[in-house]
């Protein structure tokens, strides 16, 4: 059995919990913390149902799982694979606590395996997800980096690989991710 880890960041978004909770689910727009991606439901975020991250043209899928936990407004967690990396899935998991009048948002990621590519990439995120919708939720605008992202989103689409296009990676119709 292969060894895995956790890696968890927090930081305070000076927003109510509500605020942070309706931003951080939004599945109808571009999310500039998520890279600008769009999140798609089979059924809505609830427990049991299958989602998938797409680019902002929805041409492009670049994570895929399915929802684990979905308790407004505190708790948020899916598995979570990213279509260009083949390696086994990891567990996401977003906590809001009501703190100092503000919100704590806690991303903690499971099931991490240490050195792989997918760990890499997910531990090298947490700050830019936190950092993004930490700004989103208290200017209304993304950060610097997330209005970035959002410019050269559709670079990004356009570099994707075959694999990703969105009709590989169907809501319905598949075994569970």
């Amino acid at each position: 059995m292969t060894e895995t880890t956790t890696n968890i960041h927090r930081v305070t978004i000076n927003a109510p919990i509500e605020t942070v909770w309706n931003t951080l689910v939004k599945t109808d727009e571009a999310l500039p913390f998520f890279f600008g991606s769009v999140c798609e439901t089979s059924d809505g975020l609830k427990p049991g149902a299958r989602y998938r991250m797409v680019s902002a043209n929805r041409k492009v899928a670049m994570v895929v799982g399915d929802v684990l936990r979905f308790e407004p407004p505190h708790v948020y967690a899916h598995t979570f694979t990213m279509t260009n990396i083949d390696e086994p899935p990891v567990t996401v998991t977003y906590t809001l606590s009501e703190k100092d009048g503000g919100t704590e948002f806690e991303l903690r990621i499971d099931d991490l395996v240490p050195g792989s590519k997918l760990a890499k990439e997910m531990v090298s995120s947490q700050g830019f997800i936190a950092g993004n919708l930490k700004a989103l939720c208290e200017t209304g605008r993304p950060a610097f980096t997330g209005r970035m992202v959002g410019l050269l989103g559709p670079v990004f689409a356009r570099l994707a690989k075959k694999s990703q296009a969105v009709e590989h990676w169907p809501l319905v119709g598949r075994d569970k991710m």
